[in-house]
């Protein structure tokens, strides 16, 4: 092989390398070490959902402050809505509502709507200590929210919470009128709540 063609040889294996590098997508979201310091990344052209979905992971107790330098969610307010939902998972709630107030007052109940969806399915699953706040959250902004209602009083109901248990299925029960599963454990957990003998702590199996 003469010179001139190793020569170009390896030339156009460092031309193909650079444009590589060049073109390697840089992730919105990365773990960082302990000091770093960088300017928090925007949301770009993402939909609310997309953010979330990319940000889910890190909504814990741990990584959210990480999450909430390193991007930006979209400046509306579903964008709001899921910032929210993702601090009220990881159990900061008075940031989530710290969010939602920064709404204007005819925003705030749809943004409430989305940490409801988000926070669902940790009510569905059981995990009452952290269901309880989400929804009472939800309801602050939306009182007639029956759902949120029902899980709040549920919830408050496995943690021995009698007031606040009998205060929000009341009202569910006051708004909810179908003859189904959740009106009728609705009813069979009030009366435990208002019965003078010791009350059965356990849930009732939830409606299929």
């Amino acid at each position: 092989m003469s010179r001139a063609y190793y020569l170009f040889g390896w030339g156009f294996v460092a031309i193909c390398g650079a444009l590589l590098l060049g073109a390697a997508p840089k992730a919105g979201i990365r773990r960082v070490r302990d000091g770093e310091s960088y300017r928090p990344a925007t949301a770009g052209g993402q939909t609310a959902e997309e953010w979330f979905r990319r940000a889910r992971p890190y909504c814990n107790a741990v990584e959210v402050r990480v999450l909430q330098r390193q991007t930006a969610p979209p400046a509306t307010t579903a964008g709001a809505g899921y910032h929210a939902a993702c601090f009220a998972l990881a159990g900061q709630i008075d940031e989530a509502r710290r969010i939602i107030d920064g709404l204007t007052p005819n925003e705030r109940y749809r943004a409430a709507g989305i940490v409801f969806d988000v926070g669902h399915p940790v009510a569905d699953a059981g995990d009452d200590r952290s269901a309880a706040p989400i929804m009472e959250l939800v309801i602050d902004y939306w009182p007639n929210h029956y759902m949120a209602l029902y899980h709040a009083g549920m919830a408050e109901y496995m943690l021995g919470q009698r007031d606040l248990a009998t205060k929000n299925l009341t009202a569910f029960l006051r708004l909810y009128h179908e003859n189904d599963g959740w009106r009728a454990n609705g009813i069979t957990v009030l009366e435990r709540l208002r019965s003078e003998t010791p009350a059965d702590l356990r849930r009732p199996a939830e409606p299929r």
